[in-house]
């Protein structure tokens, strides 16, 4: 049995869940670049020591953010996988739970996918949870390939990107053609580069609303990794 925890573990831990809500706020008023300590500070009538003790520098903070955004996402794209059957509709279900968590928090997707924040480099901490959703479709990938319904390309890859893939295979996808794997990595970068643009106002005047198209790419990009309908 867990211990419970004391009074002042539980106001800690509502303390530091106020400040990454007041952080997520400057996000969408400022960008990650001018996310500031001392600002958070005065939003939330805290003196700039106090909230260090919480956050020593901006990086921590970020890194905070950036693992819950990942964790949050990852948890979106497990459920709706969970709830899908066959490894092509897997995929849709995965697509389409990024598309639809990245439009109700765009900031904390851009975040996450757009440009990097200056000066601060992710730590270790965050490959985990950054993880988890190329994890989880090279799962759908695997069970895909493992039970037949995954058609083989006759790709034929250089040494090079094969070298690459061949590593990707080892880890995380035994026995998946390298092929295969170029087709998914593929077909990931087309996801949210999607994503990216609709969230960016990119096909405003073409493709909009955005929806019918991201389907479309959807189902075109289980067809290139040769997800069986």
């Amino acid at each position: 049995m867990s211990v419970p925890r004391t009074a002042r573990a539980r106001a800690r831990a509502e303390i530091t869940r106020e400040i990454a809500d007041a952080a997520r706020r400057q996000l969408a008023e400022s960008g990650a670049a001018a996310l500031s300590l001392r600002a958070i500070a005065r939003e939330l009538g805290m003196a700039s020591s106090a909230l260090y003790r919480y956050f020593p520098s901006r990086d921590d903070l970020l890194t905070t953010l950036i693992v819950e955004a990942y964790t949050a996402l990852g948890n979106e794209v497990d459920e709706a996988i969970d709830a899908a059957t066959a490894p092509r509709a897997q995929w849709r279900a995965a697509a389409t739970a990024v598309r639809h968590w990245a439009i109700a928090h765009p900031h904390e997707y851009a975040l996450l996918y757009g440009s990097p924040v200056p000066g601060y480099k992710a730590p270790e901490a965050t490959i985990a949870p950054g993880s988890r959703i190329p994890v989880a479709v090279l799962g759908i990938i695997g069970k895909a390939w493992g039970s037949g319904t995954l058609a083989t390309p006759g790709d034929e890859l250089t040494q090079a990107l094969s070298t690459q893939l061949a590593v990707i295979a080892e880890q995380l996808a035994p026995g998946v053609p390298e092929a295969i794997l170029a087709r998914a990595v593929i077909a990931w970068t087309q996801l949210f580069g999607v994503v990216s643009f609709e969230l960016t106002g990119q096909y405003v005047g073409s493709v909009d609303p955005t929806e019918a198209f991201f389907d479309y790419s959807v189902e075109t990009m289980a067809d290139l990794i040769g997800l069986r309908r």
